[in-house]
């Protein structure tokens, strides 16, 4: 399961994002080993070659451009059609994929694809992968979507591309759902996973980089043949130093890193702990 890229930022935003993601690139991106970095940009030519310059030091780049597929956001955002929707798509693409240079990663993300038009949807996802996509990107953008309902979507994207690109996911936990439909897209066969140390992002957040490491650590035989290399010893690590950087603090009762995943309040919980951890911890905290 591919989670080895760092997506630093949206250059287009500020000068001050692009020199961020610009020295990310050089300064971890640069080195031999080194996982890939993404930069995102909207379908907008300006964009796609502001994110190409910033990613220019990195070994390994992965240039990520969006634009929203559902009727709703055409309509009302973007104040556009769907057949601008598509050419603006074949050619941010193929501007991209030129840009990104041989043996790089240009992706794709339909924003509000979980409340697109299905057909539509595929044909944009299409348009994408012919102008050059290597990743092909099912954002359920307003959290909206449930496991079953994502999984079946996913199902029918990697039927349609997944020969020819990686499918991934980006769910938001508007509902508290964002790691299970993760969870049910990975099975459905997603490969790229979108996620956040401690789930920061948008109003309640993106997916949990640290519960979807640790289910698919814990439940292998749901999730056969699929692997990380995330050490999982330092999740806790990056948790605290992540919220101490934002200023954003963990609920206690976050799962895997909240200060109170691996404490036993009851007494029956506490008699069942000390005659066998197993009774009560379905991980160890180590």
């Amino acid at each position: 399961l591919r989670v080895d890229v760092i997506e630093a930022g949206f250059p287009a935003a500020s000068p001050g994002e692009a020199e961020a993601v610009r020295r990310i690139a050089s300064e971890v991106g640069g080195e031999e080993g080194a996982p890939a970095i993404a930069a995102l940009a909207r379908c907008v030519p300006a964009d796609v070659t502001v994110a190409a310059a910033a990613l220019a030091p990195a070994r390994k780049r992965q240039l990520h451009v969006f634009i929203a597929t559902s009727d709703i956001h055409i309509t009302h955002k973007l104040r556009s059609t769907r057949d601008e929707v598509l050419e603006r798509i074949r050619s941010c693409v193929a501007q991209a994929r030129e840009l990104v240079g041989p043996g790089q990663e240009v992706e794709f993300s339909a924003e509000d694809a979980s409340r697109s038009d299905m057909p539509f949807l595929l044909e944009a996802f299409t348009a994408a992968v012919e102008a050059g996509a290597s990743v092909i990107n099912v954002p359920d953008t307003v959290g909206y979507t449930e496991p079953k309902e994502y999984a079946a979507v996913i199902k029918q994207v990697v039927k349609l591309v997944g020969r020819r690109a990686i499918v991934s996911t980006h769910c938001h936990n508007d509902l508290g759902l964002a790691t299970a439909n993760t969870l049910a897209a990975v099975q459905a066969g997603a490969r790229q996973v979108e996620v956040t140390v401690n789930g920061l992002g948008e109003r309640a957040g993106n997916a949990s980089l640290e519960e979807v490491v640790m289910a698919l650590r814990t439940r292998p035989g749901r999730f056969e043949e699929l692997t990380t290399s995330v050490a999982t010893e330092q999740l806790t690590a990056t948790s605290r130093l992540v919220s101490y950087l934002t200023g954003i603090a963990v609920q206690p009762n976050k799962s895997v890193v909240g200060a109170n995943a691996f404490a036993h309040e009851s007494g029956i919980h506490q008699d069942g702990f000390l005659k066998n951890p197993l009774t009560y911890e379905i991980m160890t905290p180590e």
